[in-house]
C-alpha cells in the first residue's frame, strides 16, 4: 500500500471524447487508479478552465484542507464554491472509462480531443487546443523563470 500512495501520475496523453462524454483512462494508469481509490474519482474545475482529476483517496485530504479554511474570508468560500462545490464523483467503468459531466465538459470547452495531464496525485483534463496554445504562452513567458524558487528547484529553468 505504501507504493500506491507514493504513485506519481505524469506524462501527456491525447485522449478522445466519445458521444456521451466519457474518455478512457490510459492502460498505464488504470490499475493505480483501481487500487488507490476503488474506481471511484473526483472531477472538479481549475482557475485555468481545464478539469481536475482525484482519486478519491488523494481529494479527500485536499477537500478536507479546503473546507477548513476561514468561512469568513471572501477568498476561502470562492475556493470552496469553486472546487468543492463543483466536484462531481466518478466512477471508473471496467473498461477503464468515466463519463465526464455535462456542466464540467462546458466548462473546459471538451469536444472531440482532449489532453490528460499528469500531475502528480491528479490529473488535468484539458481542451486539446487550449493546451497546445497554453503550453506555447508558458514557454515563452517571462514567468516560466524558476529561479526566485527555493535553490533545489532554481537550477530547473526553462
Amino acid at each position: 500500500m505504501i507504493l500506491l500512495l507514493n504513485m506519481m501520475f505524469r506524462g501527456l496523453n491525447k485522449i478522445n471524447l466519445d458521444a456521451k462524454g466519457r474518455i478512457a483512462i490510459p492502460v498505464r494508469y488504470k490499475d493505480s487508479l483501481s487500487d488507490l481509490s476503488s474506481n471511484l474519482l473526483i472531477c472538479t474545475i481549475d482557475q485555468d478552465h481545464c478539469l481536475l482529476l482525484y482519486p478519491l483517496k488523494f481529494w479527500k485530504s485536499i477537500e478536507k484542507k479546503i473546507m477548513e479554511l476561514p468561512t469568513l474570508h471572501s477568498a476561502s468560500r470562492r475556493l470552496q464554491r469553486l472546487m468543492v462545490g463543483h466536484a462531481a464523483e466518478i466512477e471508473m467503468d471496467s473498461s477503464g472509462r468515466i463519463l465526464i459531466p455535462k456542466e464540467l465538459r462546458e466548462f473546459a470547452k471538451l469536444t472531440k480531443q482532449a489532453m490528460l495531464v499528469g500531475q502528480g496525485n491528479k490529473f488535468e483534463i484539458w481542451n486539446y487546443d487550449d493546451w497546445n496554445i497554453g503550453r506555447e504562452r508558458w514557454l515563452s513567458s517571462k514567468e516560466t523563470d524558476l529561479s526566485d524558487l527555493p535553490s533545489e528547484l532554481g537550477a530547473l529553468s526553462l
